[in-house]
């Protein structure tokens, strides 16, 4: 799967250089982020005493903002344009690699036609996906952990604001929790995948073989049957989905009023003003969702250990 694109002598500008290419749109676009952080702090100490400034400042801060505004809006955009395009080449490599080999194979090998055709462009787009994710995730954290560290000696709740750090610290707690909670939350997820797109193979592979022979397959109750089965899959799935989703909404929204729990006090004492508020929140959500990337990509992630299982066991059966 990987060698195929990134061992590809042919397609090496591509895969280096692209990747290359996204990983520098990643860091320009963090480093914009926590421009945009370091903006809150002034708009907001603003607004609270507004009556204390002129709105000619109210307006400079806009400006400000849109200048920052527009080039990450620019930069993201075309990043999602050539991760498509990136994407998509990664899965060409694939695919003509596995023909090759498939066309060697004398046995049949179940859900071919599957595997090199829908499995490996989920495959390239969630990997691609998930890995820029994962690395801007690295990147945010390492442009806002220092940031809220910086905040954390202005927590005023007694237990906590004896560590240094506590901020960071608390993001970590809890995002370790959570993921260890999803794991067992979401321990079937993967095997019902699996199940699903086997069944989906099978019906989808009598439907292929009546376009030919309507006589011999693809007849109302074999359909019915197949369906049935599919029916059936999907609902379970369904059900264990309803579960997990039950836990990362509350996950979620619990997460949102964390900063404000903490540092909140702060704010009607005197020792934080509304714009260091904002900041921290802002950069505890930052740093917590990038120590959350697996949480938030739960069932992306389900996907692809599914993906990945049907794809090994295809190289194995045509010897790759």
């Amino acid at each position: 799967m990987f060698q195929s694109f990134f061992g590809n002598k042919k397609l090496f500008l591509w895969a280096w250089g692209g990747l290359f290419l996204l990983l520098v749109s990643l860091y320009v676009q963090v480093e914009i982020t926590v421009a945009i952080n370091k903006w809150y702090g002034g708009f907001y100490d603003i607004l609270q005493k507004a009556t204390e400034h002129k709105v000619s400042e109210f307006w400079s801060e806009i400006i400000k903002f849109t200048y920052l505004a527009i080039p990450y809006v620019l930069v993201a955009t075309v990043t999602s344009y050539f991760t498509r395009v990136y994407s998509f080449k990664w899965r060409e490599a694939i695919t003509f690699k596995y023909i090759s080999k498939w066309r060697n194979v004398i046995n049949e090998v179940e859900g071919a036609s599957q595997r090199m055709q829908e499995d490996t462009y989920r495959f390239a787009r969630i990997v691609e996906s998930l890995g820029l994710q994962f690395v801007k995730a690295i990147m945010t954290l390492v442009a806002f952990i220092p940031i809220l560290w910086s905040f954390s000696d202005k927590v005023t709740i007694p237990v906590i604001k004896n560590y240094n750090g506590s901020l960071v610290w608390i993001a970590l707690i809890v995002s370790i929790g959570g993921l260890i909670i999803s794991w067992f939350v979401g321990i079937k997820l993967p095997g019902l995948e699996y199940n699903n797109q086997k069944v989906e193979a099978a019906f989808r592979k009598e439907l292929v073989y009546g376009e030919d022979n309507k006589e011999e397959y693809a007849r109302p109750e074999s359909l019915l049957e197949l369906f049935t089965g599919l029916k059936i899959n999907y609902h379970i799935l369904f059900l264990h989905y309803g579960y997990f989703d039950v836990w990362v909404n509350f996950f979620d929204q619990f997460m949102v009023i964390v900063p404000y729990l903490i540092m909140g006090p702060g704010l009607f004492t005197g020792l934080i003003t509304l714009g260091i508020l904002v900041q921290v929140s802002n950069a505890f959500s930052k740093v917590r969702e990038s120590f959350s990337i697996f949480i938030t990509n739960w069932i992306t992630v389900t996907e692809l250990r599914s993906i990945y299982k049907r794809l090994r066991e295809f190289e194995k059966n045509i010897g790759f």
